[in-house]
């Protein structure tokens, strides 16, 4: 998060509050970039790079053909154990998480106008959706415990003498699959990517605050679970990365270590509804790569260097983020069709996407990881000391708000080399690590391990061809 707005200066002028609606997006407002620019066009060997990190993910589906499924179903189940870690606490923390977003709302609209200096903005776009996400793959699902909508929910549920929507019959239509799920999570990532002004706190503010108030509404109303599971996008997304952790919890409530992506094998298979949301996790990050592009934009007559700004690239960004979707969807599905012909599958396609798609989480987080690594780490400071500021009222909260803010660690040739060295090392890990789900997965399918490994020739070309296009986004030259 820059918090420039297209012109390149900080956006401090009062904004009176208004609703976030259609008409506003219309309007020629500055945008605020969410993502720390790059400021070196890398003079790396990046064709090798590419090349090595295309022919690493080759190599681990043809190790991969060749072991014994008995060898890997023992990787795969070893566990060690650790403790019991019990519920108790989870409502408290709930609460405390709920008071605490709510202060960030009122920071959002009585603090700085300066996204850099307003917690709520670096908290949303920073610490939650870089910063947990990334804790969400490494320890599990700490967002059901965070998430601000458990606590107020159990509460309301003991006033007014309510089930908290735990063992109801779903009162949510079953055709409805998760596509609710799926058209909040666009709307958010166009609000993220493409709206013009993502940070300015007031306007964040309110569709935050909009968006909690329409969601424990729809809690009331299906049920906290059965929203949780099928219209909450946050906690379905959290829920999905959270199956590739080091960490388990059983239904005992004891926390064991265990192999990353472990859990992702004894996932069921998703709907068409899940297998949209995973894929367009995935298909939205790398658009957000894509569209800052010396390419993208010469495909549209664009002279980067003279970079327009969001407002004037609203339907150009809109269309992109349809389109990256749709070509991700159709060659993963094509991918699936052809392995299971190939594999002579009597199991119908649906069924074999729907399983095989979890083998998209590793490189999803991977991509997600990468991607706003920069961000993270310079933005994640101004967090910190924004943090200990919320209302811009001289407070020292958590004796950060003084803190010199080290950029350096981003800046300079020695710093981008080691950067991009790290983000590419991420996102060729998160392919290979896709490789080996995958073909544990397809054994699921497949009983002879030749029919297995036949059935994710597709799938693996398709992961060595987006460990490439991911290799490319990190290199090429970007504008805005």
């Amino acid at each position: 998060m820059s918090g420039r707005t297209e012109g390149g200066v900080v956006e401090r002028g009062c904004h009176r509050p208004t609703l976030i609606t259609t008409t506003l997006t219309l309007l020629p407002t500055p945008a605020l970039a969410h993502a720390s620019d790059r400021g070196h066009v890398l003079l790396l060997p990046t064709g090798y790079y590419i090349a090595g990190g295309a022919l690493a993910v080759a190599v681990s589906f043809l190790v991969l053909a060749l072991l014994p499924p008995a060898t890997l179903h023992r990787f795969w189940r070893r566990r060690l154990p650790l403790f019991p870690f019990a519920d108790t606490p989870r409502t408290i923390i709930s609460v405390i998480s709920f008071a605490g977003f709510a202060t960030l709302v009122a920071a959002g609209l009585f603090g700085s106008r300066d996204p850099l200096s307003n917690p709520l903005p670096l908290t949303i776009w920073t610490l939650l959706w870089v910063g947990l996400a990334i804790a969400q793959g490494l320890f599990g699902d700490l967002w059901s415990w965070l998430n601000p909508w458990y606590g107020p929910r159990r509460i309301e549920s003991r006033l007014f003498k309510l089930r908290g929507g735990e063992g109801q019959k779903s009162r949510l239509p079953s055709w409805l699959g998760r596509w609710p799920a799926v058209i909040l999570f666009f709307a958010f990532a166009w609000f993220e990517l493409i709206y013009p002004a993502p940070d300015d706190p007031a306007r964040l503010a309110y569709a935050a605050g909009l968006y909690w108030l329409l969601t424990f509404i729809a809690m009331l109303a299906f049920g906290y679970r059965d929203w949780s599971r099928r219209g909450e996008f946050l906690t379905i997304f959290f829920a999905m990365v959270a199956r590739f952790a080091i960490v388990e919890r059983d239904e005992h409530g004891r926390l064991a270590l265990c192999w990353p992506g472990s859990k992702l094998l004894g996932a069921a298979p998703l709907p068409a509804s899940g297998i949209a949301f995973l894929l367009l996790s995935l298909s939205s990050v790398s658009f957000d790569g894509l569209s800052k592009t010396f390419f993208w934009l010469g495909l549209f007559g664009i002279n980067p260097l003279e970079y327009p700004g969001r407002t004037a690239l609203i339907g150009i960004s809109s269309f992109g983020l349809v389109l990256t979707f749709v070509l991700l969807a159709a060659a993963f599905l094509l991918a699936v069709i052809l392995g299971q012909r190939l594999a002579g599958s009597r199991h119908s396609h649906g069924e074999a996407a729907g399983l095989l798609v979890w083998s998209i989480v590793p490189i999803a987080l991977a991509y997600h990881v990468a991607h706003y690594l920069t961000a993270l780490l310079v933005d994640g400071q101004y967090a910190i000391a924004a943090l200990s500021d919320p209302f811009a009222l001289g407070w020292n909260l958590f004796g950060a708000a003084d803190m010199q803010i080290e950029a350096g660690l981003v800046a300079g040739a020695h710093s981008a080399w080691w950067l991009w060295n790290l983000q590419a090392g991420i996102i060729i890990a998160g392919h290979m690590l896709a490789v080996l789900v995958a073909h544990g997965l397809a054994w699921r399918l497949h009983q002879a391990p030749s029919r297995a490994a036949l059935s994710q020739l597709p799938l693996t070309m398709l992961m060595i061809a987006y460990t490439i296009f991911g290799l490319w986004l990190l290199a090429t030259p970007t504008a805005g």
